[in-house]
């Protein structure tokens, strides 16, 4: 999602709280229909393109971009060279196209907009489900004890696992080899002229 300047953004625009109560289909009491707002009408019609992040060909040629530079960013990302004459102006006119998009996206005024901690659903269903509680601790907390005066916490050993695999071996290791000799298995080997 972009963020656009204050300026443009289109006047009338319902909050995100009042938003989230008509989908759910009620609505916060309200006297007067005045203030009533078609969101089907407001998200009709765009407020700004992604073409407004575009260059034109003005503003493409004013960024100047060299043959030496493409081919120093072609090298520093491993990427093969232009092959041609025509693929090398290709590449710079992307290259100056992408330049003037980041120029754009740099230039907006983002005062007062708290960056993200991280993407993630912040919906309230998900926050309560990623909410740790005392159902989600109780197998870790059985294993636990207090211990002394000062009511320290230690963990309960469980018992030895001599068996971390499970009980499926039962303790034959030549029971699955081809050929054995006494209690060792024969590997076959592709020279049997050197024995």
């Amino acid at each position: 999602m972009l963020l656009r300047p204050s300026s443009r953004i289109v006047p009338g625009l319902l909050s995100r709280q009042a938003l989230r109560f008509r989908a759910h289909g009620s609505r916060p009491y309200s006297s007067s229909k005045s203030d009533e707002v078609d969101i089907d009408a407001i998200l009709a019609k765009p407020s700004w393109s992604v073409t407004s992040l575009l260059p034109s060909e003005s503003a493409i040629e004013s960024t100047p971009v060299t043959p030496k530079q493409l081919h120093h960013l072609l090298r520093l990302s491993a990427l093969p060279q232009p092959a041609s004459k025509e693929e090398e102006d290709a590449m710079i006119r992307t290259l100056k196209s992408q330049i003037h998009f980041v120029k754009e996206i740099q230039s907006i005024d983002a005062t007062g907009v708290e960056p993200l901690q991280a993407i993630r659903d912040e919906t309230p269903e998900a926050i309560h489900e990623n909410t740790i509680g005392l159902e989600q601790l109780k197998e870790a907390m059985s294993k636990e004890r207090v211990v002394g005066r000062n009511r320290r916490i230690h963990r309960v050993e469980s018992p030895r696992n001599d068996r971390p695999d499970g009980d499926a071996w039962d303790g034959n290791a030549l029971g699955y080899a081809s050929k054995t000799k006494g209690k060792f298995f024969v590997v076959e080997t592709g020279n049997e002229s050197g024995n």
